[in-house]
């Protein structure tokens, strides 16, 4: 005979955790692994400084998959000064790159500590920081990038300060919620009853268990700041020639989107794909911790 706690637990429904093999996951996973790798590996094995200006009479606007008059190839063609598009593409991709993932890992982590700190001091000063970032938050974010950048001069160093300045609102706004939650939780007490400090409480047991949300946000928010720091580029406030970005790269494109369209097609389709695999990530991520904590819901259950 089968007992009744058996039948039951046979008859629970299964957990929804989602699959760790989606093929969007994979191939946006293997597309910024390829990314990041060629980033790297192309400008330092290219013959010529993609920054030098070269025979612009002779080298300019040459179509890609072909040859220019000395012979070279370019897989890409070449914009109107003569250079290698590919090459000064890669390199403008280790400067998104590295904008999008320490503008975003920066600004969840400076969320993440206030949203902690203000949910644990609470009183007056939970009050102030969170009437901050509230105000903060009713204020579009490209307002706020606009103001910052025209205020400071424009480059690589603003743009990054520029992006955590104006994207740690929201993740201190989830960070709060949840230290907020895990306070209630009974381990809290124990570990204040064997005589932890709070701030070894907040540090060591409340904020690891209140990060999710906040590794979601930055995952998501790279290819948010890429975006981002390639539309400040493009209207002259980020990045500028003869340092290469795909915003500035796509501004330098669009006199000769005629005659030349590959020259702003290039590095614009980079960057949606770029944007397009970030995106995908976060999203696994986000799905595969609410799968986590609905499994160990279910197993408290």
């Amino acid at each position: 005979m089968t007992s009744a706690p058996m039948a039951g637990r046979a008859a629970a429904p299964p957990r929804g955790r989602p699959r760790s093999r989606d093929p969007l996951t994979l191939a946006a996973l293997a597309l910024l692994l390829g990314m990041a790798g060629a980033v790297v590996v192309v400008p330092m094995l290219a013959r010529e400084n993609p920054l030098a200006i070269g025979d612009v009479l002779t080298l300019r606007y040459v179509a890609p998959l072909s040859r220019d008059a000395h012979g070279t190839f370019h897989l890409l063609g070449t914009d109107r000064f003569g250079r290698d598009l590919f090459v000064r593409m890669m390199l403008a991709g280790r400067i998104s790159l590295a904008v999008g993932v320490v503008g975003s890992g920066a600004a969840a982590a400076l969320g993440t500590a206030l949203g902690a700190a203000a949910a644990w001091a609470g009183g007056a000063v939970d009050r102030i920081l969170m009437a901050f970032t509230d105000a903060l938050l009713a204020i579009p974010r490209l307002i706020l990038l606009l103001v910052c950048a025209t205020l400071w001069r424009p480059g690589l160093a603003t743009v990054v300060v520029v992006l955590i300045a104006t994207g740690w609102m929201s993740v201190a706004r989830m960070t709060r919620a949840e230290v907020l939650g895990v306070r209630a939780h009974p381990y809290v007490d124990a570990a204040r009853a064997l005589g932890a400090s709070g701030t070894r409480v907040l540090w060591r047991h409340a904020v690891p268990n209140a990060l999710g949300p906040a590794i979601v946000a930055a995952a998501l928010g790279v290819g948010n700041a890429i975006l981002l720091e390639s539309g400040l580029s493009f209207l002259g406030l980020g990045v500028q020639p003869p340092e290469p970005s795909w915003g500035n790269m796509i501004a330098g494109g669009r006199e000769a989107i005629v005659t030349a369209p590959w020259v702003a097609l290039a590095p614009g389709l980079a960057l949606i794909v770029t944007v397009l695999a970030c995106t995908l990530l976060g999203d696994w991520l986000r799905d595969r911790l609410a799968g986590e904590a609905a499994g160990l819901l279910g197993d408290r259950a």
